[in-house]
């Protein structure tokens, strides 16, 4: 036992980078050099955070996040740490190996200490360096509706509603009489914060030959200061990627490097339940069963000799231990729809669109103050104060943009065989919602 631990001892002193140190023989004794920096001759938005150390160049952040609304600016390339593959989970409580994770199996790495323990952790963004732009005049005639749905457009809607419902006839649809028509056209105000978040953790996979840089570059880089070629405006979208200068070799500490764990099928054994007696030993109509010979149980296939290959290190014996960073964009929506003084359902104007009326984008929009329609101002300062408070302080906000819609909104009244009925026509698509259709059959789907 004691010269397993005496070679364990070696191996680890043989791994090279350690976090903190680098294992170089003609570094020995000299002090770190500071990382110098990757990007000359680019201006930061955002300075450095208080955790850069002294002395030591920051990674540097693009100049505007959408440069004329078209950004070209992208990540460098940073030394691959073979994320094409999937991390390995590290042991966990439970689980057959050798031993649990040491103490030391994370960390400390300059800038990101304290993050031991795997978790995720979102990081606040910089201090703001946007204010709203320019306040764009709104349109002001309060008058402009759309007009009227004609009779044609209005029967055929309603005609293909009754063919889409399996229980309803369309004849009220074909010889209904129109009797009047109403128009409750209303707005719908729409705001887009298009944000970034920045959340590491530590990931492990198994040793793929990759080398490791902890101190190899300095001081790594904090998550703000890394560059990353940002998606398309206000869609969703995620990316992953290493931290520079977080990766390190380790002993694998689910098989102590010796790329076999005992076998969690047969806890070590061997041996198995029999599959076609269900341990019984007996089959039936046999007086033995044939596949484990009346023993109950068989050979194990899921191992050999009571072994299976490492899943922490795919055999191998050592693992990559690294930083990963992991930018989130997503695209908020605050939405309002205006009262429209009807017994209509609001919520089915989210299926349809309108007619546009305004539109307004920038890095961070004014709110509206000049709307003919009270409830949209007020809407629209009470979407952006809310978006603010949530996500200015765990997110940055990149780009916003808001819109108001005209919603076509109209009830039709008529008769069918002399009695009188409703619908109601809304949206650009021209659907169609009533609650009193006339024909209706039982079906039974058998």
């Amino acid at each position: 036992m004691l010269e397993r631990m005496e070679e364990h001892k070696l191996l680890r002193n043989m791994e090279g980078n350690y976090y903190g140190s680098v294992a170089q023989p003609h570094l020995m004794g000299q002090p770190s050099q500071p990382m110098m920096n990757a990007y000359p001759g680019v201006n930061t938005m955002y300075g450095p955070p208080p955790s850069q150390s002294m002395g030591a160049a920051p990674f540097v952040a693009p100049v505007s996040p959408y440069p004329n609304l078209n950004s070209s600016l992208a990540a460098p390339t940073y030394p691959p740490v073979g994320m094409d593959s999937p991390s390995a989970p590290l042991l966990g409580p439970g689980a057959i190996g050798p031993t649990a994770p040491s103490s030391d199996m994370f960390g400390p790495v300059p800038g990101y200490e304290g993050i031991g323990d795997n978790s995720g952790r979102f990081l606040p963004p910089p201090p703001p360096a946007l204010i709203p732009g320019p306040a764009v005049p709104s349109p002001e005639n309060a008058e402009w509706t759309i007009p009227c749905i004609s009779e044609d457009a209005a029967k055929e809607a309603f005609l293909q509603y009754a063919k889409e419902s399996c229980c309803y006839g369309t004849s009220p649809a074909q010889d209904m009489v129109f009797k009047e028509f109403t128009s409750f056209n209303t707005y719908r105000y729409r705001l887009e914060t298009f944000t970034e978040s920045r959340e590491f953790n530590w990931q492990t996979k198994p040793f793929d030959g990759h080398a490791a840089d902890v101190g190899v570059h300095g001081t790594p880089p904090q998550p703000w200061d890394i560059p990353v070629q940002y998606p398309a405006l206000f869609k969703d979208d995620e990316k992953k990627m290493p931290v520079p200068g977080t990766s390190s070799i380790k002993t694998c500490p689910q098989c102590m490097g010796i790329g076999k764990t005992t076998c969690t099928k047969c806890a070590g054994t061997g041996r198995v339940q029999c599959t076609w007696c269900h341990g019984t030993g007996h089959r039936d109509g046999e007086d033995s069963c044939s596949t484990c010979q009346g023993h109950g149980t068989e050979s194990c296939r899921t191992c050999s000799g009571a072994m299976q290959c490492c899943q922490g290190c795919s055999g191998k014996g050592k693992v990559v231990n690294f930083i990963q960073l992991t930018v989130t964009w997503k695209n908020n929506i605050f939405e309002f729809v205006a009262d429209h003084n009807s017994d209509f359902q609001t919520d089915l104007f989210k299926k349809v669109t309108g007619e546009k009326l305004f539109t307004d984008e920038q890095h961070l929009v004014s709110p509206l103050v000049t709307f003919p329609k009270q409830s949209i101002n007020k809407a629209s300062q009470d979407g952006q104060n809310e978006h603010y408070n949530t996500f200015s302080s765990t997110s940055r906000i990149l780009r916003q943009r808001q819109t108001i819609e005209l919603l076509p909104l109209t009830k039709v009244h008529y008769t069918w065989k002399e009695n009188p009925y409703s619908y109601f026509v809304y949206g650009r698509e021209n659907k169609v919602y009533t609650t009193n259709y006339p024909q209706k059959c039982c079906c039974v789907l058998l």
